[in-house]
């Protein structure tokens, strides 16, 4: 009895996915195999080596760089639902659809405008040596204040945009059912449009994250001493840029897995559209 097409096409499927498996594999093994064998054999390898990649200095100094790495979770803990809520306020002005709104979504437009507009570490510059500089007694002249207010206002302008694409896939058949069963605006956005909206951008929201606890180390150059200020003092102690590497190492071993589950959410929410 032979076999049916679609059977033919599932084997023939499977062979194409084992083969490009086999081909990524052998191509990845001999890229790293060349890098492995090729870097050492520079002339200035050991010199590199003995200045980013000292065994000694990364275990000495890896346990205080963790405990520096604790003041960037802090931040990025109080700044993460800041931004959340400020961001989907923001992106509710933008979709404000009456004209006695109509303020509101130009603040919102200007808003974006402007924190997307300028540099992260620009803006931290600004609000974290400026708003200190008027002279405010203590607490309220705390880098780390006016720092993780820096980096509120300009990821609220990103996430607003992510969270307004949301909004705006939500087809207008969705409002307009909605609306003729006698639902006001509001009701509209708040049982309708936003449960499939922020459904729909928590992937793109879950990088913008990402992006943020990186970013919580440019507050460093305002004051705060997390780990990448704490690298730099070491670096200066011991005249070697490995507290560096060991800096970089801890960003990844949180970064990587989170980026790589937000990808597999993209992709889930791929399929279920498809």
């Amino acid at each position: 009895m032979g076999s049916s097409p679609l059977n033919i096409r599932q084997q023939y499927e499977k062979a194409e996915r084992r083969r490009s498996v086999t081909i990524a594999t052998v191509s990845t093994v001999l890229v790293f195999g060349a890098l492995f064998v090729l870097i050492p054999l520079a002339p200035g390898w050991e010199r590199v080596k003995k200045s980013f990649f000292n065994t000694e200095i990364l275990v000495d100094t890896f346990p205080t760089l963790l405990r520096a790495f604790l003041l960037d979770i802090a931040i990025f803990l109080w700044c993460a639902p800041a931004i959340a809520l400020l961001g989907l306020a923001i992106a509710l002005c933008r979709d404000a659809r009456s004209p006695a709104l109509f303020p509101l979504k130009i603040f919102g437009v200007v808003y974006t405008d402007i924190f997307r507009g300028v540099p992260v570490i620009l803006i931290v510059f600004l609000i974290g040596f400026g708003v200190p500089g008027l002279g405010l007694n203590r607490p309220w002249n705390s880098p780390y204040i006016w720092g993780s207010l820096a980096l509120i206002l300009t990821y609220s302008a990103y996430v607003a945009e992510i969270f307004r694409s949301g909004i705006e896939s939500v087809h207008e058949s969705q409002r307009a059912a909605a609306k003729s069963l006698g639902l006001p605006h509001s009701d509209v956005m708040r049982y309708v449009v936003l449960p499939q909206a922020i459904r729909r951008v928590i992937p793109a929201n879950m990088n913008m994250f990402v992006a943020l606890q990186k970013d919580v180390a440019l507050l460093s150059f305002i004051g705060p001493v997390e780990i990448l200020r704490q690298a730099g003092v070491y670096k200066s102690l011991l005249a070697n840029f490995t507290p560096y590497v060991g800096a970089a190492i801890i960003f990844l071993a949180v970064t990587i897995p989170i980026t790589r589950y937000a990808d597999y959410l993209i992709a889930r929410q791929n399929r279920a559209r498809s």
